[in-house]
């Protein structure tokens, strides 16, 4: 077995490795002066070209088609920016100084962050569950969370000097105003896209990959990191831990609302995520520099909670057995001698099979 198929079985994503070794790299060749302005721009357009992609392959008619199932998607919105916010704000408020502010700025951060789109997805199907709704749900999640979670951070940590009104627009500039452009030229660049996934994974990970060396360079050259301790780096892995556990508890228990098993499926899997592909770009926009890096990483954290607990959630589902079909009804001649008033409905026998099988 490869070790990347030995790393997908254990539930650890491959790109955790680029990730640490992005961090790595950021604290032994930290970018100062000239190189963190070149930085600086590059994450500034690398940025802006992650959300040009995003628009041009999301198809709005499917979103559209999946917002008929207003329950669910009710559900899904509900369970990302009512609970989760409402779950970090009260961890948060229990913790009191037990945290340094960036970290508990992470934890609020994390709590009202969009859901993710691709492994929702991948999930969900790997679990036999609503797909189209599950695209439907991740996909107007993400495009809610380009507004919501800017007015929320501003609503929640405007009091604690961690956001500026003025990062709305550079929200708007740098995120909708790209997304817009794409969903302009879907008609031109969709098709290529479908075709060619590769370019989707390189810009999508790539981007990522280049704000968190710019988050982590900063945050070195400002010695953030020396005022962070072992302890409350546990602390913020708990606090992870007891968020995800509690919303995949809580989305679990759909079927009391009626759901099927497809549903109730989505629902886990959708309303329990949080997405690091838009987290990460928007903490670059809407907090400093020097606190990007520890803003992030209860996300960083969070993201790989996530798969693992998930991975294994999907393998039990998806060795559950399928709800059996409704068996086919016999045709008139066979039926009506079985279904006959006073009589039970009965098999047919052998017989009346061969005969059928002889016609």
């Amino acid at each position: 077995m490869s070790i990347r198929a030995t790393l997908s079985r254990l539930g650890i994503d491959p790109y955790l490795f680029f990730l640490l070794g992005t961090v790595a790299l950021a604290a032994l060749l930290p970018a100062r002066g000239l190189a963190a302005v070149v930085v600086g721009h590059a994450v500034h357009w690398v940025v802006a070209l992650l959300f040009f992609v995003y628009g041009a392959k999301l198809s709005t008619a499917e979103v559209l088609r999946g917002l008929l199932h207003w329950r669910l998607q009710g559900a899904v919105f509900a369970c990302t920016f009512i609970l989760f916010p409402a779950l970090g704000l009260a961890a948060v408020t229990l913790l009191g100084s037990a945290l340094p502010p960036a970290l508990a700025t992470g934890i609020i951060f994390v709590a009202i962050l969009p859901s993710t789109v691709q492994s929702s997805i991948a999930f969900t199907s790997i679990s036999r569950g609503n797909v189209p709704a599950s695209l439907c749900s991740a996909s107007v999640s993400n495009l809610a969370g380009m507004v919501i979670t800017p007015l929320l951070v501003m609503l929640l940590l405007h009091a604690k000097g961690g956001f500026s009104a003025g990062a709305l627009e550079d929200i708007a500039l740098q995120l909708l105003a790209p997304f817009a452009a794409g969903q302009l030229l879907r008609p031109i660049l969709g098709p290529v896209l479908q075709r060619h996934r590769l370019i989707i994974t390189i810009v999508d990970r790539g981007s990522i990959l280049v704000v968190v060396y710019a988050a982590f360079s900063a945050g070195m050259v400002g010695g953030i990191w020396s005022r962070v301790s072992p302890e409350s780096l546990v602390l913020v892995m708990l606090v992870d831990a007891a968020l995800l556990a509690l919303v995949l508890t809580v989305t679990s228990l759909a079927g009391a609302l009626g759901f099927s098993r497809e549903d109730r499926i989505t629902l886990i899997f959708c309303g329990s995520k949080k997405s690091l592909a838009s987290g990460i770009p928007m903490a670059n926009i809407l907090f400093p520099a020097q606190t990007v890096g520890l803003i992030v990483l209860p996300l960083m954290l969070f993201h790989q909670f996530q798969l693992f607990v998930c991975t294994l959630i999907a393998q039990r589902f998806a060795r559950q057995p399928a709800a059996a079909p409704a068996i086919a009804a016999y045709r008139p001649g066979l039926s009506s001698r079985a279904s006959s008033p006073g009589r039970s409905p009965a098999s047919p026998s052998s017989a009346q099979l061969s005969r059928q099988r002889a016609r």
